[in-house]
């Protein structure tokens, strides 16, 4: 365990000045970023008697080796520098406040020539937008189902729309009139997307010119004596309304604003943001995270802000979304020191003023203080969960150090499954976890190059052999005399150090500009793939596969990683060298922990090898075609569906598809269908009799 003392800056080489700072860890992963009006203080705080810190922090420095720092000239540059350090190091002390992927919203592909509405949980794509977040996908759908009434737009797959488009006929819901089937040419691509643009602009908040619109046109239908089409636009006024009644108005003056609430003790927080647009609440957020140091609740808010709509504009921005990722309006419990400099920096993600502030009295204080109850009741619920989570995790990894006579809990375990059918499309995988959570970041594949010649033993033995001679390439530990060189050509052992955005003033007796940095890319500042090493490797096997693995550990010089098996028939743990396996008990959360590691490198490795085989399968017979490769290949069976549907286009159809001609399309239908026939002597393509 590093001792703070160590790597503590001379007395008098910190500044006073404003800037970001960072811990790196032995290995020269950043582990935290933080910021400070003055360095030297907030840097003198953490070199402290160790008893007397917070326990995270106190586990932090402990855990690092080196601390740098970057002067800023205002506290909107620190905002900025310190939301790109967290965002580029991801550092493990750090909260991040991603969005939740579990998080379903309601997705517009306005990128398609007939755009779809569906619920989609995921990363955000170019050319969508996004409504929601939702609280369940349940939720989006009786609102779908209502507005469909109205807006009759696509909702099927890309699979299903063009199935029915072959077939000239639509599906369930363009004969009950809750689809405009764009697929059988009932609406064109134009007529169509005006369908969803009134859709979206629903979605958006204006609701009554969308209500009055439709009630003009029934009045008008009604002096016509067009009474059934006036029937159809009051129940559509009435499906509009009972979708609107869902959404509470929370704020009568049409507010756009985010309402943020804490609550939270020495060790965790809990934040609960809710989503108000328009005056109703459109969304709504929750975590629940570990405080690295004491923080009160305004630089819980500072954190909070600077994180989460940082990530937001990143998110919009890839999209390509409509909506502005920053509200007019952000309501919080507590302002910030830096409140102005806050505001200012999201001003400038919105493009126009954003307006941070306390709520004094009226709706905004009532809902507010709703909002702080939620976030109450959510932090009591965690905590009645956390308590079992955080005593199981801490029992596990006592008791395989324990049972397998460990110098030290195995916080970083890594763990290698073969996987492959009858000796074909042979593949392994590498799962991490850390703390006993997956880390699925760090997860690597890989195809065995040995094939099935020496079975599961070899494999094992080749994936350890490849993944620990990159860990001593990339941290310079098989060589003294020259760098190592990876696989991309890159020196893996002489790291020219961080590059910062600006200067960085590291630890005179620790760090140097000169001092090679192993196992950290000097391109990017990041420690490489391979270069932090687990404590524990785990292997899907018995006594064989676990002696595989540590004779190449042996071979290679590495010492300081233990190695076991866990045998899938009675779930005994081999250890090498030994006659009789280890025998944990069936309620052990030990055995539990190993269970799932080994479980999640089986998924993760049957996962790849089954979509190598698929791939393999599907296009075989597009594999002769010349000029062909993998991505045109995909294209196709993308496009048409399957190979049979492929056989069944001409030549002008397929040179219709992106990134084909004439002379492709027509070499495609040859290895398919054979060469066309050969017109009679005298008589040109085309001509009859």
């Amino acid at each position: 365990m590093p001792d703070p003392s160590t790597y503590r800056p001379a007395p008098g080489s910190i500044p006073e000045a404003p800037g970001v700072y960072r811990f790196s860890d032995p290995i020269g992963r950043v582990i935290y970023v933080g910021k400070a009006k003055s360095l030297r203080s907030r840097l003198n705080s953490y070199f402290a008697d160790l008893s007397n810190l917070h326990p995270r922090t106190r586990q932090m420095v402990t855990t690092a080796a080196k601390v740098e720092w970057t002067v800023v000239g205002t506290e909107v540059e620190a905002l900025q520098l310190e939301y790109n350090w967290i965002k580029e190091f991801d550092p493990r002390f750090n909260v991040r406040y991603r969005d939740d992927k579990t998080y379903p919203v309601l997705a517009v592909t306005m990128n398609e020539d007939y755009p779809r509405l569906h619920v989609y949980r995921g990363p955000r794509r170019k050319g969508v937008r996004y409504f929601g977040p939702y609280a369940h996908a349940w939720a989006i759908r009786e609102t779908l189902d209502l507005l469909l009434r109205v807006f009759p737009a696509r909702t099927c797959s890309a699979g299903v729309f063009r199935r029915h488009g072959q077939i000239g006929r639509p599906c369930l819901l363009g004969y009950i009139d809750k689809c405009s089937a764009p697929c059988v040419g009932t609406v064109d691509a134009e007529q169509h997307r005006e369908i969803v643009e009134d859709f979206c602009e629903f979605l958006s908040g204006r609701t009554d010119r969308m209500v009055r619109q439709l009630e003009r046109q029934m009045e008008a239908a009604a002096e016509s004596l067009e009474f059934e089409k006036a029937a159809r636009l009051r129940d559509d006024i009435g499906a509009l309304r009972r979708a609107m009644e869902r959404q509470a108005v929370v704020l009568g003056d049409g507010t756009d604003a985010d309402v943020v609430a804490f609550a939270d003790d020495e060790l965790e927080a809990a934040v609960q943001v809710f989503h108000v647009r328009g005056g109703r609440v459109r969304g709504q957020r929750g975590w629940v995270i570990d405080k690295v140091e004491p923080t009160d609740t305004a630089a819980l808010v500072e954190r909070f802000v600077t994180q989460f709509y940082g990530e937001q504009a990143a998110l919009a921005g890839a999209a390509d979304d409509a909506q502005q990722p920053v509200p007019r309006e952000i309501l919080v419990p507590e302002l910030p020191p830096e409140a102005d400099a806050l505001a200012e920096w999201l001003s400038g993600l919105r493009g126009s003023r954003v307006q941070l502030r306390v709520p004094q009295r009226g709706d905004k204080r009532a809902l507010a203080e709703t909002v702080a109850r939620n976030a109450a009741e959510a932090f009591t619920q965690h905590k009645l969960r956390r308590a079992g989570d955080l005593t199981a995790r801490s029992a596990a990894l006592q008791e395989i150090q324990d049972a397998l006579g460990l110098d030290s809990a195995p916080l970083r375990i890594e763990c290698v499954d073969v996987s492959h059918v009858q000796g074909t499309d042979v593949v392994a995988s590498l799962v991490v976890f850390e703390d006993g959570l997956a880390r699925k970041s760090d997860y690597r594949r890989f195809e065995i190059r040995g094939g099935a010649s020496g079975g599961d033993v070899a494999a094992i033995a080749e994936v350890v052999r490849r993944r620990f001679r990159r860990y001593l390439a990339e941290t310079g530990a098989d060589t003294a005399a020259a760098p190592a060189t990876d696989s991309t050509g890159a020196a893996g052992g002489n790291g020219a150090g961080d590059q910062a955005e600006g200067p960085v003033i590291s630890s005179p007796a620790t760090a140097s500009p000169d001092t090679a940095r192993p196992g950290i890319d000097p391109a990017t500042g990041r420690p490489r793939k391979f270069a932090y090493p687990p404590n524990l490797l785990v292997v899907d096997g018995g006594q064989p596969q676990v002696e595989a693995a540590a004779d190449v550990l042996a071979e290679l010089g590495v010492t300081d990683v233990a190695v076991c098996g866990l045998a899938k028939r009675l779930e005994e743990v081999w250890l090498p060298a030994e006659p009789d396996p280890v025998i944990l008990s069936r309620t052990s959360e030990g055995l539990y922990l190993l269970q799932r590691v080994r479980d999640e490198a089986h998924r993760f490795a049957i996962t790849y090898h089954r979509n190598r085989r698929s791939v393999r399968m599907t296009a075989s017979e597009l594999d002769d075609v010349p000029g062909l490769g993998p991505a045109r290949r995909q294209a196709l069976l993308k496009h048409f569906g399957s190979v049979r549907n492929l056989k069944a286009a001409d030549a002008d159809e397929i040179a219709a598809v992106p990134g084909f001609g004439p002379r492709t399309a027509a070499a495609v239908l040859a290895a398919l269908n054979g060469p066309a026939p050969e017109q009679p002597a005298g008589r040109t393509a085309g001509e009859s009799r």
